[in-house]
């Protein structure tokens, strides 16, 4: 009887994308922004990183600029947020929520 083929392990890359997810996590944390357009802004407040379906509707682009946004958030009564990497850890070690779960999936945060 032949012997089994050793198993080597191999890195592995896996590619998780979740809709409008950082837009999501800060909804789960505020749920006051449930249905109001929202941007996540990234690291300084540049540009949106993320954008919820009404951002969208908006004509918003990922990457546009917060300083192009700003003067007409709020007509649109668009809600901005910092990137909240700090926020997300928090609520993966304590498993909450939808962010908890993703993250408990993939390993946690990398930036």
């Amino acid at each position: 009887m032949p012997k089994p083929a050793l198993m080597t392990r191999t890195p592995q890359i896996a590619h998780v994308d979740v809709n409008c997810f950082y837009a999501s996590a800060e909804r789960a944390f505020d749920p006051s922004l449930e249905g109001r357009p929202l941007v996540v802004l990234s690291n300084n407040d540049g540009c949106a990183v993320t954008r919820s379906p009404e951002a969208k509707a908006l004509g918003i682009a990922t990457g546009e600029p917060w300083f192009k946004l700003a003067p007409r958030a709020k007509e649109w009564g668009l809600v901005a947020k910092s990137s909240n990497y700090e926020a997300l850890r928090r609520h993966q070690l304590a498993g909450d929520g939808t962010a908890g779960q993703v993250l408990g999936v993939v390993g946690g945060v990398q930036h």
